[in-house]
């Protein structure tokens, strides 16, 4: 059995208040299989089940998909109760029509989804996390920079927000807990560096909100997927 942290339960808000987190392997062998199982007295049990991928996908050699605890690196990455999070945020291979050349990473705010183009009209598909009111970036980019369990320093502007963040004004160490997750892939925006990245979350269950201060979180698990797959210079669009 997978044990998934009760940071994610505590931390998910009164919309997660019903469930209990237990765990167990990934599963895609049918739609029954990925009903939500449920508890005697009716609580839901989170689990890194996932929705069955996509027919299609097998074309582009994804088949199976798994979100249990593993070692990473020098670190231990938790497991994902994927089954609390609406399917559509699941990782899957969905038709999309694009004049954009395979390869291009193409966010959409409004649907909080990111898309890599793929070959014959379709893309992969990642649940994410987007910029609150006031925070939210539309327009091109490029990847300059890759990077596995990234530091992480916040910036001045967060720190007026929130002046307890300036404990970490010298840096917070990658890690599982850091903010941003297993990795981090840094943008170039107008030919700079203005402090936009896509990259992993350690609160995975609020992938498909408005939460961010402008980046794009991604499930540690999806985003150690997108950055196998994807180099620097890669271009980044976002609407």
């Amino acid at each position: 059995m997978v044990s998934l942290s009760r940071r994610g339960f505590l931390g998910a808000g009164a919309a997660a208040s019903a469930l209990t987190l237990a765990g167990c392997q990934t599963t895609t062998e049918g739609a029954a299989a990925a009903q939500p199982r449920q508890t005697a007295d009716g609580r839901q049990v989170a689990t890194t089940r996932v929705q069955p991928v996509s027919a299609v996908a097998s074309r582009y050699g994804i088949t199976t998909l798994d979100y249990s605890a593993r070692q990473d690196g020098p670190h231990l990455m938790p497991a994902v109760g994927m089954s609390i999070i609406p399917p559509e945020f699941h990782r899957d291979v969905v038709p999309y029509s694009t004049p954009h050349r395979p390869g291009t990473i193409i966010i959409d705010n409004g649907a909080r989804k990111l898309f890599l183009v793929l070959e014959g009209g379709h893309a992969l598909r990642y649940g994410i996390s987007v910029g609150r009111e006031g925070f939210t970036w539309r327009g091109m980019g490029t990847i300059y920079r890759k990077a596995h369990w990234p530091g992480w320093t916040p910036t001045a502007n967060m720190i007026r927000r929130d002046p307890a963040l300036r404990r970490y004004a010298g840096g917070y160490p990658g890690g599982p807990s850091n903010p941003l997750g297993a990795r981090a892939l840094y943008l170039l925006t107008g030919g700079a560096d203005r402090g936009y990245r896509i990259h992993g979350t350690p609160e995975w269950w609020l992938i498909g909100r408005y939460v961010s201060s402008g980046c794009i979180r991604m499930i540690n698990h999806d985003v150690i997927d997108l950055y196998e797959r994807v180099p620097n210079g890669t271009r980044v669009l976002t609407i």
